[in-house]
């Protein structure tokens, strides 16, 4: 397996499977919309996103999309590992780990002081794939969501 950062032109590979992670969390798959939102998030530079992909072959295995976000009490850059998903047929293979830990370099030559994630209660996998990589449960703040209803 390699690991890449997408460009403009993995548009056609990374879509698919885009929207089967936006599937597994319960949303309508909309192909189009989901590629015209990565080409918006790649072109105008918005998000790194990481592509693990086959060695023999161009097949993604999973990718991750990180946006970058500030903190003003440290100064300093974090990074949000917003979307990570892997196929259902390369699970079990450290996917997530190897997109994560080159999300974690990334995080560490752009200086951030830390990397956010968050994911659903009940995801137990994905929990103990974090924690196995050193997040911890933020016990410091409790985080709070506004939804805003378009008009």
């Amino acid at each position: 397996m390699r690991i890449v950062q997408a460009t403009l032109e993995h548009l056609d590979l990374l879509t698919p499977l885009f929207v089967k992670y936006r599937e597994f969390y319960g949303e309508l798959s909309f192909p189009d919309s989901s590629r015209a939102f990565l080409e918006k998030r790649l072109r105008r530079k918005e998000s790194v996103i990481y592509l693990s992909l086959a060695d023999d072959e161009d097949k993604l295995l999973g990718f991750c999309q990180l946006y970058p976000s500030y903190s003003s009490l440290a100064l300093k850059r974090v990074w949000i590992l917003n979307d990570i998903y892997v196929a259902e047929d390369a699970r079990r293979q450290l996917v997530a780990d190897r997109l994560i830990q080159t999300a974690k370099k990334m995080a560490k030559d752009t200086n951030a002081v830390r990397m956010r994630v968050s994911t659903s209660s009940d995801n137990e996998v994905a929990q103990k794939v974090y924690e196995s990589i050193g997040f911890v449960v933020d016990e410091q703040f409790k985080n709070y969501l506004l939804p805003i209803n378009p008009d």
